[in-house]
């Protein structure tokens, strides 16, 4: 995998380097702050980022969520500090993975994996997530375009959805575009 190290302790970056490329991996950037981790991850996009949870500037937390919010990216918070609330936040930041200092070698490739896993799995979450909003809002569209009908031609609901449907089907275009023209012809009649 292609790995971003930020850690503002050389000695721990270092380690990480050696460690990872042991196991295969090729690390393509290191950084010292969570800003600098920000702007490598725009750059050299990794497939898999190691953040130190306390670094100088920005810390790990805050450059996580700058990363999920920008290009997201399976991230592993790295912290000589197991508290509760730090695993919390991170959890909130969409971290997929916590290892805490020193890291222990056999337990590096198997946190990176399944932060990568859990990444996949999150990445077609949002994907249905996407599709059942866009699904819905197809649905509002045709929705308040059959109470139009239902209104303007006295239709029964069923009356209003055929004829949406058939419309559809014969001009081979979606329900939602039909029913998207006949909102519109109805707003352009109201400002006339």
């Amino acid at each position: 995998m292609r790995v971003l190290i930020a850690d503002d302790e050389a000695v721990i970056r270092m380690g990480l380097r050696t460690m990872l490329e042991d196991k295969g991996h090729r690390v393509v950037a290191t950084a010292t702050d969570g800003a600098a981790a920000v702007e490598m991850a725009r750059t050299e996009k990794p497939e898999v980022i190691l953040l130190d949870i306390k670094m100088p500037g920005m810390d790990g937390i805050a450059a996580a969520r700058k990363i999920m919010q920008e290009r997201p990216t399976p991230v592993v918070i790295l912290t000589a500090y197991s508290q509760r609330d730090l695993i919390n936040e991170a959890r909130e930041a969409s971290v997929f993975g916590y290892l805490v200092k020193p890291v222990k070698e056999d337990l590096l490739d198997a946190t990176l994996e399944l932060a990568v896993t859990r990444f996949q799995e999150w990445q077609k979450l949002q994907r249905q997530i996407h599709d059942l909003n866009k699904s819905l809002q197809a649905r509002e569209v045709v929705e308040q375009a059959k109470r139009v009908l239902m209104k303007q031609q006295n239709l029964s609901e069923q009356q209003a959805f055929n004829k949406i449907h058939r419309a559809s089907r014969s001009r081979r275009v979606t329900m939602q575009q039909v029913a998207q023209e006949i909102l519109t012809r109805q707003d352009d009649a109201a400002r006339k």
